[in-house]
């Protein structure tokens, strides 16, 4: 996936008459390059089991449990590759970043097991009919290791340019390609002009006879110089602007010798043995059915299509929390104090793990992985059902769970202490790793800081849509059942600004309502009141934020200080709603334990500035129980509970 280092750029509006990019007035906006991370973790949290081969393909008829058992068969399989000698080893992971190596019999072993099938939409050939899998499966390799993840997960971004564009010949052709193992890379970046993708300088001019020719360089890409195949962004008019750019399919194996160039590889922080590197043209001929779309098409493609990768960018941060939070629990579960003189091995008192102050560090751990679990759950159901709210959703998403899974990194580092800071050798060396690699993450397909300008830009629309009760109710519902099979995903809904703002806020006082309906049907015994408490308290607030957001006013380039503050805000706001939203539509009215979702609205708050009391934040410790009480290997999952509940 293409990357870029710093949110720099920005994606100007359409034409008079045309809708602006990115959700961006004229002349304003953001659109960072792209870029996937890699994290280590320790997926073995299942059982080994027999080689799994492609039997977690979902495919079109997927009933409502085959997505689970396929995810299942898939992570067994991982299992089973991971230990020693073998692709997803973590001494052969560590010796790979060690010596800037690209992981290739990793990423052959999920070529072996299917993988690549998932990144083809299942009308294309594929079995991508339900991004929830998706995730899934990009997360399960992420808790071993993000740059595998980074390194596979990049042919989707360098594919789903294709995928909606429209032409379904094209898309068949590409989907035989990625299913047979072919790498795809997306090239936006350019080495003067970073994600100012309005800037870029690589061109694509008619050529005599037909077709055309591509000059330029496109830097910091990844996997371009591993790929046979590279989506590439040129200039098609001289004067530029959002529809003076085309996309193109660059198929390696068509050009003529000499007329392109792989670039060196860039020595990075984190994913390390990733293949970053550039690819530059010299009047390299390109066929007629190169073309992605249509000519002047390129930027408004690609701004849809990180509505789609944005989102999906949510699994690579929620593996390496996976992984994080449970090396910091196996940490704190299995120290003890020591004192001068004690032999390696000598313990006094109970483990670290019964301090209170280091319960309190891994509940609130957990807590903010669970938010941004269920935000990233929502965003990526919500591509089905509510795919013309993507521009905020996806915004929303990218900015928020990559920058709370950075948090809780940072956290559960001061609990480990030096151990965190070890390289490999050591028993803990993996958190350091980890804690390098994920930081690409907030970078990748626009950093948090490009994703809320692009939010702010739409505040008008969103506080509207608010204020005036638009939520799709049918379609949130949707989005807040991961035990549903989804509707079929329609990439013509994707729509560069959202019309009706984002319904899983302006779903908030609904929810709120069935809350305290539920509430009052209940036995005393239940007694949902102090949870019913919490979300009045983030209704409340969430009330305030919408009527601040109204009041912002800015220039095209000139969003003052405070419009950041807000997003954040309004960040922590949509994930506490979406846990709200899973916990009602996920659960069964008599069941659905309310620990996890108080846990969630008790951090929010606290996030917010809200004030909590003591004995609300005690759920945080209860989280800690549920963290530290799981069987070895295994990971806190706000999936799981809602599939337990909902079966």
């Amino acid at each position: 996936m293409t990357t870029a280092a710093l949110p720099t750029g920005a994606v100007d509006g359409q034409d008079a008459g045309a809708e602006a990019v990115d959700g961006q007035d004229p002349g304003a906006g953001a659109a960072d390059g792209q870029r996937v991370a890699d994290g280590s973790a320790a997926g073995r949290d299942l059982a080994a089991g027999p080689a799994a081969g492609r039997d977690f393909a979902t495919g079109p008829a997927a009933g409502r449990d085959l997505p689970t058992r396929s995810v299942d068969a898939f992570t067994r399989r991982l299992s089973e590759l991971t230990g020693p000698g073998l692709p997803f080893g973590a001494e052969e992971l560590a010796a790979l970043d060690a010596a800037d190596a690209f992981p290739t019999a990793a990423c052959r072993a999920l070529d072996e097991a299917g993988l690549p099938r998932s990144y083809v939409p299942a009308e294309h050939g594929g079995d991508l009919a339900d991004f929830t899998v998706v995730l899934r499966l990009l997360r399960a390799v992420s808790r071993i290791d993000l740059t595998v993840a980074a390194a596979h997960g990049k042919t989707y971004l360098g594919a789903v340019s294709t995928w909606i564009a429209g032409d379904d010949e094209a898309a068949r052709r590409l989907g035989v390609r990625i299913a047979d193992g072919e790498v795809v890379s997306c090239a936006l970046t350019e080495r003067d002009h970073g994600s100012d993708l309005l800037s870029g300088e690589v061109t694509a001019r008619p050529a005599p006879g037909g077709g055309w020719l591509l000059d330029g360089e496109k830097w910091l890409i990844n996997n371009v110089t591993r790929a046979g195949l590279v989506t590439v962004l040129a200039r098609t008019d001289e004067e530029g602007g959002p529809r003076g750019f085309s996309l193109f399919l660059v198929d390696k194996a068509r050009l003529e010798p000499g007329t392109w160039t792989s670039l060196p590889k860039v020595p990075t922080y984190g994913i390390r043995g990733a293949d970053i590197s550039g690819i530059s043209f010299d009047a390299a001929h390109l066929p007629e059915d190169a073309l992605i779309g249509a000519v002047g098409q390129g930027v408004e493609i690609i701004v849809k299509a990180l509505h789609i990768t944005r989102t999906c960018c949510a699994a690579m941060s929620l593996g390496a929390g996976d992984h994080a939070l449970r090396l910091a629990a196996d940490f704190a579960a299995t120290h003890h104090d020591t004192r001068p003189g004690d032999a390696p091995g000598d313990a006094h008192g109970d483990p670290l793990a019964r301090r209170p102050h280091i319960r309190r560090e891994l509940g609130e751990a957990t807590a903010g992985l669970l938010l941004a679990e269920a935000t990233g759950l929502i965003a990526v159901r919500s591509l089905h059902s509510l795919t013309g709210e993507m521009s905020v959703i996806s915004a929303v998403a990218k900015a928020y769970v990559p920058a709370q899974v950075d948090a809780l990194v940072a956290r559960l580092l001061q609990l480990l202490g030096p151990h965190g800071l070890l390289g490999p050798g050591d028993p803990h060396g993996q958190f350091a790793k980890a804690e390098r690699d994920h930081r690409i993450i907030g970078i990748f397909d626009g950093s948090s800081l490009v994703n809320r300008n692009a939010l702010i830009e739409q505040f008008p629309r969103i506080a509207r849509g608010y204020r005036k009760g638009r939520a799709d109710a049918e379609a949130l519902a949707e989005a807040a059942s991961p035990h549903t099979a989804p509707r079929p995903f329609r990439p013509a809904g994707l729509s560069l600004l959202s019309t009706s703002g984002c319904s899983v806020l302006a779903g908030l006082p609904v929810a709120v309502e069935a809350l305290r309906a539920r509430a009052e049907d209940e036995s005393p015994a239940r007694n949902l009141a102090p949870l019913l408490s919490l979300a009045e308290r983030l209704l409340d607030h969430t009330d305030r934020l919408h009527e601040s957001m109204a009041t912002v006013r800015f220039t095209p380039r000139a969003v003052p200080g405070e419009a950041f503050d807000l997003a954040e805000r309004y960040e922590l706001c949509f994930a506490a709603a979406g846990a709200l939203h899973l916990w009602l539509h996920g659960t069964t009215t008599t069941a659905a334990d309310t620990t996890w979702l108080r846990g969630c609205l008790v951090k929010t708050l606290t996030d917010l500035g809200e004030p909590v009391t003591a004995a609300e934040t005690d759920v945080l410790d209860e989280l800690t129980d549920l963290l530290l009480d799981g069987p070895p290997g295994t990971f806190v999952s706000l999936l799981d509970h809602l599939e337990a509940n909902a079966s």
